[in-house]
Parts: C-alpha cells; sequence; structure tokens
C-alpha cells in the first residue's frame, strides 16, 4: 500500500512521483519546449533558478536538450538537494538550501521555474514565494510554474477529485491509502483556482501572464517579467 510519506522521501521520489500526478513528466516537458525556444534567440547562455526542485530531475532532462544553460538548484530540503547533486554532478549546476519565500535573488536569471512547490503554503505566503520569483528575474525573463488546482465550484472540484482518486488506485495505490492522500487538501496543501492563480501573477508584477497546459487537478502558467 503506498501511503502519504513515500511520495517525498527523497531516495524514492521520482519513481513515486509519476504514481501520484497524471502527466508528471508531461509539466518538464512543457517547461523545457519553452526554454528551448527561447535558448534559439540567445548568444549567451541562459541563468535558469528552479525552486523546489526536489531530486533535480527537471534540470537533468534540460540539460540533455539546452546545453548553454546553468542552473541555480533550490529546495528546503537538504535530502532532495543531496539526490539531486549526485545526479547532475559534473554539471553546470550550483544549489542553495531555501525554500521560494526565502530566496534572496535580484535581476539575475533569465528563467525561474517552480514545479508543484507551492501549494503547500497559505496565501499571505504563496504571494511573498511568487514575489521572491519574480525578483529573482531579469526583465524580460520568464517564469513558469505548474501546481494543484481547485475547479471553479464544489461540484466541479468533487468529479475532478473523484477522477483524481481513480488515477491513484490504477497506480497502485490503496482506497485507505487514497483517501488519507485526498483529505490533505485545504490541511496539508492548499490548491487555487486557475483564476486565483492568474490573478496572483499580475499582482505580483508580471506585464503577460498566460496559462501553459492543464489536465486532471494541475496546470502550468507562463509570465514575463
Amino acid at each position: 500500500m503506498k501511503d502519504n510519506a513515500s511520495s517525498y522521501n527523497s531516495s524514492i521520489y521520482d519513481e513515486n512521483i509519476t504514481s501520484v500526478l497524471p502527466y508528471y513528466t508531461e509539466f518538464h516537458a512543457q517547461v523545457i519546449d519553452v526554454v528551448r525556444v527561447l535558448a534559439m534567440e540567445k548568444e549567451e547562455p541562459i541563468r535558469w533558478l528552479d525552486t523546489g526542485c526536489g531530486t533535480g530531475t527537471l534540470a537533468l532532462r534540460a540539460l540533455d536538450v539546452i546545453p548553454n544553460v546553468s542552473f541555480m538548484l533550490c529546495d528546503p530540503s537538504e535530502g532532495m538537494l543531496e539526490v539531486a547533486k549526485e545526479k547532475l554532478s559534473g554539471k553546470n549546476v550550483s544549489f542553495n538550501v531555501a525554500a521560494s519565500d526565502q530566496l534572496s535573488y535580484e535581476n539575475e536569471f533569465d528563467i525561474v521555474t517552480a514545479i508543484q512547490s507551492h501549494h503547500y503554503y497559505d496565501i499571505p505566503t504563496r504571494e511573498l514565494a511568487v514575489k521572491k520569483c519574480y525578483n529573482a528575474l531579469k526583465e524580460g525573463g520568464i517564469f513558469m510554474t505548474f501546481e494543484n488546482i481547485r475547479m471553479s465550484t464544489e461540484e466541479s472540484d468533487a468529479m475532478a477529485l473523484n477522477r483524481w482518486g481513480q488515477f491513484l488506485l490504477e497506480h497502485g495505490w490503496s482506497p485507505e491509502g487514497v483517501k488519507n492522500h485526498q483529505a490533505r487538501r485545504g490541511v496539508e496543501m492548499f490548491p487555487i483556482t486557475i483564476e486565483q492563480h492568474l490573478e496572483m501573477l499580475k499582482n505580483a508584477g508580471f506585464k503577460s501572464v498566460n496559462l501553459l497546459w492543464t489536465s486532471y487537478m494541475q496546470a502550468g502558467f507562463w509570465t514575463v517579467k
């Protein structure tokens, strides 16, 4: 039986995450494709901050496709970063133990990403985290984030939650494990609607705010500073 904790154990995170989030690898594919096109237009190397980086899988995949990029990987978990350091040994990558709301970078990066990392925050802390990502970007830089979302009504949210529960069952979760995982919504994680995401990003100061991708109970957004 899979349980909540197993998905966040740094040593087995990668093998569990795809059984929790439908299309998780597509999140990375969408982000990398945006940066790949940007890299074609830039002569100088791209500086990329990935906050809430986990075990560094996004950076590893990106470096296979986009050679002229340097990464700063940030995560509040030292265990996650230790796995990332081993995975990315010899690559053009730096590391910092910090959460998004603790970032202190100013106008340093062409790209900032936060993939499935801000939905654990309450609204004020999430707003701070988004603003920190905004501050870290150079003018014209791109911020991309993927997050769990809430549907626009309680009825549609319940339907989407049931659909996600069926996905979990089909990927090895027990009924009890599914129930416990779903119960984390509103207690340990705090999803907001797509409309709320867009408004929060606008309020942070981004001049262009756009929906990149959505499916099940996740959505991706891309913005320009």
